[in-house]
């Protein structure tokens, strides 16, 4: 039974898509309605900064939590430089936020 599934869903899929496939050039060939790709694809960028910038401010917090635990009495030098750090992450990160969202407007 196993070996004969995949068959047996390609053949399904087969006979299924056939009526899809069948459908005039012009229409497949129709601008869409709405706002253009580039859109979508800066607000998706403008994501992935903020997604880049948290994982890079929870590396931060990380390596600050065990370098503290390592050594506690460089924790006031610790927690300066994470705080610099972690401002300049946010700092690109709003850049590529602002680029991103100017790119749809």
């Amino acid at each position: 039974m196993r070996k004969i599934l995949p068959f047996v869903v390609l053949g399904a899929v087969a006979i299924l898509a056939n009526p899809a496939l069948a459908q005039g050039v012009e229409a497949a060939v129709a601008a869409p309605e709405g706002k253009p790709l580039s859109a979508g694809l800066a607000a998706i960028g403008a994501g992935l900064a903020v997604i880049g910038a948290g994982l890079g401010i929870g590396r931060i917090g990380s390596g600050a939590v065990e370098a503290t635990a390592r050594q506690p009495e460089m924790a006031s030098t610790i927690q300066t430089q994470m705080i610099l750090t972690a401002a300049l992450i946010e700092g690109v990160a709003l850049f590529a936020v602002v680029c991103g969202l100017l790119a749809i407007l």
